[in-house]
């Protein structure tokens, strides 16, 4: 099941694919990894538990804005 995270400063690309790398590489298992630059979110799907994608988005050097609604 999809689960979607707030991720803030993000800006450009380079900062979508920093994002998506650190979580594949944190949760190699999950079936896909979504940054959307507008809304500032990461949708992720499969089985990771939110504190490791929050370490690997702050990992990357992004701040962790927990579970979107």
């Amino acid at each position: 099941m999809p689960s979607t995270h707030h991720v803030a400063g993000m800006t450009c690309g380079g900062c979508a694919r920093a994002v998506e790398t650190a979580i594949r590489e944190a949760a190699p298992a999950l079936q896909a990894v979504a940054v959307n630059l507008e809304t500032g979110t990461v949708t992720v799907t499969g089985d990771a538990p939110d504190a490791v994608i929050e370490t690997a988005v702050e990992d990357a050097g992004f701040v962790y804005g927990g579970r979107a609604a």
